[in-house]
């Protein structure tokens, strides 16, 4: 039973969203065999302040 968890910045539409699902899917699917049914996807979004490279927030750039 795979997860994946992928954490990315706000503000992609939901066509954008449901196509990484599916498109992670497929990939875990062919990597590891596993059946689509049992993997999951969690997509964890957050504001561009809520992140910093450097010690610089996104949102300050």
């Amino acid at each position: 039973m795979p997860i994946v968890t992928v954490k990315m910045f706000e503000g992609r539409t939901d066509d954008q969203k449901r196509a990484l699902c599916e498109k992670v899917t497929d990939a875990v699917v062919e990597t590891t065999g596993a059946p689509a049914a049992n993997v999951t996807v969690i997509i964890e979004e957050m504001s561009k302040s809520h992140m910093s490279k450097g010690g610089v927030r996104e949102s300050d750039k």
